[in-house]
């Protein structure tokens, strides 16, 4: 059964007996299509979200709404069936498959049986459509009290703040949630470890974990050429030794390579059963993309909007340009005068906020980059132009998506990520139509397997990945490998995984680096003197450009971290950077990527230094000023509280010492009883943020 985009266009403009006849027979054939092998296929599918996008809006169709429910529980997409005119049978299947612990969220076909093999104790994973509903199968296992002690791994902070308020809303008081680096887990608590890969790798409390959940699997091929692979890779080895279970999803894979002999048995389940539908319109062939684009996001039928480009410049450029020629929202205005003041007015951001356009992509800070999907999602900024950054799992109710650039990092995306990118389009229960443009030629279809290190013969692994296994017990006999590389590099233990987290080939040049130099300015402890940080640089950006840390040169490199060292709070640095810059509109960012780098990136390179300092017989300990700059040398809480969505700038006026939990309760308080030390819009950015009420 195969209705083209225009046909449902002439359904929807009928209206009357002619509506009601044309339906009537889409229901016949439809019922007809699912009793035969066609039963499964996405083209038959998708006739019920775009049945119930039009029977429930006409009076004329209302005798239908019966018909459309037995035609929901003959697909299987049983979250369509419509209780309030059902039959008694399909309202009884429908209630055996709500699940009341999840705010009544009904399950289709496809979750409940990939939800009894999970149940039943079976390694699962699962490859289906963004809009299957993936992450509500988690929330279903942990509903089921089976699981007191879960491991899950996300790909970006952004994904874990956003799964940490689900879990908090759906589960306030069965589980700790940990999250941070800084925070603990009680052994006798049931607790959910949620971390990016870098951050569950080095955790000491874990335990014996009942499940393992690694989302966006198909991150763990190395071929995909990220360069977080090998961690990825290391981390989640590390999580199945102590785990009972493991639940792997992704979408859009075709199959999974792993090696005969290999320890984890696993079944596979492929599926493309979507709950929405998606029309794509084609415009290739126009002559002036740009102002074609710029045409399409002023359409108030097109919102929400999301505007796929290649790169963080590109995003921000096209949010500037399309601010330059119309503004699509008048309630943006406080959220960019935040940002002026408390960012810079320099950054081009600012004014594209102001005419209601959003930016989201990998530079952003964390807790901003938060609030512009939520302002997306509330309609504020019915725009938002944004990178791949945000196919990866981060809830968005977009209507429609315009796939505007054809390369991700210089390079043609593949059909794998064109897929992931269209299937952003549409919402179930929002949007059960979604929309997608084209400007460019989609990429040839290909299927798409996955061959994660950790399926594969370790004894052809990389090394990088290797030498982090070297001390879990269930490893085989010690890898000579490994034993040479570590004579090589002079280094030990927690040492040579550090060296492996920056590329052995990386730690080699280093070491001879700081051989060589025989600097006595590498010799130091607690605070570095600025010449000091200045040599530590200077070796680093030997190896790595300065521009992977966010600055031009290592001279600018060691000025950045020596002023983000001194600055009294985060808004003085960032404001002393705008009122400073002379630079283009596209480097502004560099600044954000410095920030970055300090988190992750820099202080494993200092480390590094360090430890080929004392393996030369120098005196140093640099560990103070790398675990003041992984936090921009301001206080832990406050860099917590950014990644759950309140801005450091907020945060750093009233901290007075407090741990996380005080200065939350502190910030609540004074956004709910509307004190004056928060601008109107802070306030509400506050409540948001910790997903409180209204102050009275």
């Amino acid at each position: 059964m195969n209705i083209t985009r225009d046909e449902w266009t002439q359904i929807a403009e009928l209206s009357g007996p002619a509506l009601k006849a044309r339906i009537f027979e889409l229901l016949q054939e439809a019922s007809h299509a699912f009793h035969t092998d066609a039963f499964n296929t996405p083209e038959t599918l998708e006739v019920i979200p775009r049945l119930a996008e039009i029977v429930p809006k006409r009076p004329e169709l209302a005798s239908y709404r019966e018909p459309l429910s037995a035609l929901a529980r003959l697909s299987g997409l049983w979250n369509y069936i419509d209780k309030e005119a059902a039959t008694e049978a399909d309202v009884l299947l429908a209630e055996s498959v709500t699940l009341p612990e999840l705010d009544g969220v009904t399950l289709h076909r496809e979750q409940v049986e990939a939800l009894n093999d999970l149940l039943a104790g079976r390694n699962l994973i699962l490859s289906a459509p963004t809009s299957f509903g993936k992450s509500l199968l988690i929330d279903a296992l942990l509903a089921s009290s089976k699981y007191r002690r879960v491991a899950i791994v996300l790909p970006t902070i952004a994904l874990l703040d956003e799964f940490r308020r689900r879990l908090r809303r759906r589960f306030p008081d069965r589980f700790a949630v940990v999250m941070h680096p800084s925070d603990s887990a009680d052994e006798d608590t049931p607790t959910i470890f949620l971390g990016t890969q870098e951050r569950l790798i080095h955790r000491t409390d874990l335990g014996t974990l009942d499940l393992t959940v690694v989302d966006e699997f198909y991150k763990l091929d190395p071929t995909r050429k990220d360069e977080r692979s090998v961690t990825l890779n290391a981390a989640v080895y590390k999580l199945l030794n102590r785990s009972k279970q493991f639940f792997f999803l992704g979408p859009n894979i075709d199959g999974v390579r792993f090696d005969q002999g290999g320890r984890w048995k696993f079944e596979f389940l492929r599926t493309r059963f979507s709950t929405v539908a998606v029309d794509t319109y084609d415009l290739r062939k126009v002559a002036e993309k740009e102002a074609r684009l710029l045409e399409e996001v002023g359409e108030e039928a097109n919102w929400p909007a999301l505007v796929f480009l290649s790169s963080p410049d590109r995003a921000n450029r096209m949010a500037s340009r399309a601010a330059e020629e119309m503004a699509v929202s008048d309630t943006a205005s406080p959220f960019a005068e935040w940002l002026r003041a408390n960012v810079g007015e320099k950054w081009s951001v600012v004014n594209s906020v102001r005419y209601g356009f959003g930016v989201h992509h990998g530079r952003l800070p964390r807790a901003i980059a938060s609030h512009m999907v939520r302002l997306f999602n509330e309609g504020t900024l019915p725009v938002l132009f944004c990178t791949s950054t945000l196919i990866e799992g981060v809830n968005t109710a977009a209507k429609t998506v315009f796939i505007y650039d054809k390369d991700i990092n210089k390079a043609p995306y593949d059909f794998f990520t064109y897929s992931n990118i269209k299937g952003r389009a549409g919402r179930l229960g929002q949007h059960h139509v979604g929309r997608v443009y084209l400007f460019n030629e989609a990429p040839d279809q290909e299927e798409m397997e996955v061959a994660p290190t950790l399926f594969a013969d370790e004894d052809t692994a990389p090394l990088d990945y290797v030498v982090q296994l070297d001390d879990q017990p269930t490893r085989r006999s010690p890898d000579t490998r490994v034993t040479a590389i570590k004579a090589t590099l002079g280094l030990e233990g927690e040492d040579v995984r550090l060296a492996a987290s920056v590329g052995l080939e990386n730690a080699a040049i280093l070491k001879s680096a700081v051989e060589k130099s025989q600097s006595a300015s590498l010799q130091w402890t607690g605070f570095p003197r600025y010449e000091q940080i200045a040599a530590v640089v200077s070796l680093i950006c030997g190896v790595r450009r300065a521009s992977e840390f966010g600055a031009f040169t290592d001279k600018m490199l060691t000025y950045q971290i020596n002023a983000l060292r001194q600055a009294p709070s985060m808004q003085a640095f960032l404001t002393k950077y705008d009122a400073t810059y002379r630079g283009t509109a596209d480097a502004y960012d560099h600044v954000f990527r410095f920030l970055r780098a300090c988190e992750y990136g820099l202080p494993q390179w200092f480390a590094l230094v360090q430890a080929f300092v004392r393996g030369s017989g120098g005196h140093a300990d640099y560990s103070l000023f790398i675990v003041e700059m992984s936090r921009w040398f301001k206080a832990e809480a406050l860099k917590d509280l950014d990644e759950e969505g309140i801005p450091i700038q907020v945060s750093e006026r009233f901290h007075g010492g407090e741990t996380k939990i005080e200065l939350t309760a502190k910030l609540a308080e004074l956004a709910r009883s509307r004190s004056a030390e928060l601008t109107p819009f802070e306030r509400q950015w506050v409540l948001s943020a910790l997903e409180l009420g209204q102050g009275t």
